[in-house]
């Protein structure tokens, strides 16, 4: 079963494309820190901070505290909630779609 609270949590969080771009970069790296995130972006430290207190509460990325710094990385169980809800607006416009092409073919034979 889907739980809509769940999937809001994940869209909110993917809605902001610094947010996205952000959850991009740590997809791509095996591990990354705030201050390699904030490097080469025009996005202040503390931007970077909450967007990803944003990804953590919605279950996309987790840290790894070492000494003075944390490390980031994706959490791949993040984005199933936004999977299961999108393959079961898959299976309806799936349906919809063998509907219309029977029609189609109803019409014009």
């Amino acid at each position: 079963m889907i739980q809509p609270d769940t999937v809001t949590s994940v869209m909110r969080a993917l809605a902001d494309p610094t947010r996205r771009a952000v959850f991009e970069r740590i997809v791509q790296s095996d591990e990354i820190t705030v201050v390699e995130l904030t490097r080469g972006s025009s996005v202040t430290q503390g931007a970077i901070s909450q967007h990803l207190k944003a990804l953590k509460q919605a279950g996309l990325v987790c840290e790894r505290p070492e000494g003075r710094k944390v490390y980031y990385r994706a959490e791949p169980r993040g984005l199933e909630p936004l999977a299961d809800w999108m393959s079961h607006y898959g299976a309806f416009w799936r349906d919809r779609f063998a509907d219309l092409r029977q029609l189609l073919k109803d019409i014009d034979p």
